[in-house]
């Protein structure tokens, strides 16, 4: 008699629904902070958009992806596996144009803490995904949790994220509004 393979993703349902309910509204949060950012009058351009603004919403969408891909009911895992892998590797080569653009954008010098956590931690993330995907089959378990930290990482990062991105633009803002005054009392 053949036995009938169980799948260990429903153990993983209400991970992935809260994971990717939270990515979800956290990924329509950053649309009120672009909206935000592009009412300050300042020193933004779409090179600095792109390099620390647009990358966070992509790590929201790819937890979103990955929680929806998880949460599909897969005939086989390699299915799955090779979704993941393809996520983990153009995220790896995002995360490279990432770098780029951080480096040649001229608006803001960016700090160790924005190297790591714009470009080091997805990258991280990006590669932990996609070496995951390989080996699933061999290592199930191992490499559902590592897909899972992933997968929250992006939660973190992007809310990390955000939140710098907002603080920076308020502190620019009142910084400015500060100057404008002297200027005017001068």
């Amino acid at each position: 008699m053949h036995e009938a393979v169980v799948s260990p993703l429903p153990a993983w349902a209400n991970f992935y629904v809260i994971v990717g309910g939270a990515a979800a509204a956290l990924t329509g949060l950053m649309f009120v902070v672009i909206t935000l950012i592009a009412g300050v009058r300042g020193r933004q351009t779409s090179a600095s958009v792109a390099a620390f603004g647009t990358p966070t919403v992509v790590h929201f969408c790819a937890a979103l992806l990955i929680a929806a891909i998880l949460s599909a009911p897969w005939p086989a895992l390699w299915q799955a596996a090779i979704l993941l892998g393809i996520i983990g590797f153009s995220g790896t080569i995002y995360g490279l144009v990432v770098f780029r653009r951080a480096r040649i954008q001229d608006t803001y010098e960016p700090v160790l803490e924005d190297w790591m956590w714009h470009v080091i931690l997805p990258l991280v993330a990006y590669t932990a995904i996609f070496i995951s995907a390989i080996v699933l089959s061999a290592n199930l378990t191992p490499a559902l949790f590592v897909i899972g930290a992933a997968t929250v990482l992006f939660l973190f990062i992007g809310i990390h994220n955000a939140w710098d991105t907002v603080t920076y633009v308020s502190i620019e803002r009142v910084r400015k509004d500060k100057e404008e005054l002297e200027e005017h009392h001068s």
